[in-house]
């Protein structure tokens, strides 16, 4: 049910690096939220034709989302975490990087043919 999903406009490191980066985010959002890790999914999108600030140099915008309520501790504690992550996987500086924490009902989660809710 959490999912952390990572774009970016910079091309993907080796495949190994990014089965690292993504293990990592599973098992420090597992961790964040309080859930299962066996319900965690992560996503890496490179190559990215994004901007931010009217720039094209290395931009990140990463997803969080939640069944359930995450509150303002939760997510400051993450943003810090993330954008710490992704600017020493990707090298892209963290006041280039966004992230959206949301919160999802658990009937509007499907999974298993059936929801959460």
């Amino acid at each position: 049910m959490p999912l952390i999903k990572v774009q970016s406009s910079v091309s993907a490191p080796g495949k190994s690096e990014v089965e690292a980066l993504l293990k990592s985010l599973s098992s420090k959002l597992s961790k964040h939220l309080g859930k299962p890790e066996s319900y965690v999914m992560t996503a890496f999108e490179p190559d990215v034709a994004m901007t931010f600030g009217g720039s094209a140099d290395p931009v990140c915008y990463i997803e969080i989302k939640n069944v359930g309520s995450m509150n303002s501790a939760q997510t400051k504690s993450m943003s810090q975490d993330f954008c710490q992550q992704i600017n020493q996987a990707l090298g892209v500086a963290s006041d280039r990087i966004y992230i959206e924490f949301a919160d999802a009902k658990g009937s509007m989660w499907g999974w298993n043919g059936s929801t959460f809710g």
